[in-house]
C-alpha cells in the first residue's frame, strides 16, 4: 500500500476527540511505573536515510507528508533481540510499538505445553499496538525467530504526540486501526476457512 494514500486532511477528528486525556493520562503512568524495572537499552534513530527504503511497508506511518515524518523519525528509537530472545510475554503490560527493522518476529500463545504460532512478521510490519491503544496486557508473547533490530515507539512518547500535535496522532491512530481491521478481516477468513474445511471432512 502506498504510503501517501491516506491524506492527512481527511482524518477524522472525531477520533482524536473521543480517545480523551483521561483514557491515555493515569493509565499510561501506572502502566509506566510496572515496566520500570524492565531494563533494556534502547538507541535513537540517528540515520533516518535506513528506514527510507522500508517508509512503503511502514503501514502505520501512511499518509504522512514529510514534516509528520520528520517529527515522527526524532521520536523513534531501535534495539536489538538475539534469536530465541522474547520481547514481551503474554500478560506483559504494553509499553512499546514495534517495528521490525530487520530480521524476524513469532507471535506465539503458549498453553498448556502447547505453543501456537499467530503471525510470522518481517521488515516493516509493527506489532504491540494493539495493547498501547488498548491498554492492555498482551494476549500474545512475542519472539526473535533470529536476531532482529526493532524501530521502536514508548508510550508515554505517544501520549506526548497526544498533547502536542493531535493531526499527527489522529492520523497515527486511524492507520492503526486500519491495520488492526485489516488483520481482523485476515483472522475472519482464516477461521472461516478452517472451520468449512472441517465441515467439509465430516
Amino acid at each position: 500500500m502506498p504510503w501517501r494514500c491516506f491524506s492527512a486532511e481527511t482524518v477524522p477528528w472525531l477520533c482524536v476527540v473521543l480517545i480523551t486525556w483521561e483514557v491515555f493520562g493515569d493509565d499510561f503512568n501506572a502502566a509506566d511505573e510496572e515496566m520500570a524495572a524492565v531494563t533494556r537499552v534502547y538507541y535513537p534513530l540517528v540515520y533516518v536515510e535506513e528506514v527510507l527504503p522500508i517508509l512503503n511497508d511502514i503501514a502505520i506511518f501512511g499518509g504522512f507528508n514529510d514534516r509528520q515524518l520528520y517529527e515522527i523519525f526524532k521520536l523513534l528509537k531501535t534495539t536489538c533481540y538475539e534469536a530465541g530472545e522474547f520481547i514481551y510475554r503474554r500478560g506483559d503490560g504494553p509499553s512499546h510499538i514495534y517495528i521490525v527493522k530487520n530480521g524476524e518476529v513469532k507471535v506465539i500463545i503458549d498453553q498448556e505445553n502447547i505453543s501456537l504460532e499467530l503471525a510470522s512478521l518481517t521488515v516493516g510490519e509493527c506489532f504491540g499496538e494493539t495493547s498501547v491503544i488498548g491498554i492492555q496486557p498482551h494476549f500474545s508473547s512475542a519472539v526473535a525467530d533470529r536476531t532482529t533490530e526493532l524501530i521502536v515507539l514508548e508510550r508515554k512518547v505517544l501520549l506526548n504526540i497526544f498533547e502536542r500535535d493531535k493531526e499527527l496522532f489522529g492520523l497515527l491512530i486511524l492507520n492503526i486501526a486500519r491495520e488492526t481491521s485489516r488483520r481482523l478481516r485476515k483472522s475472519e477468513e482464516e477461521l472461516a476457512n478452517y472451520v468449512f474445511r472441517e465441515l467439509s471432512t465430516s
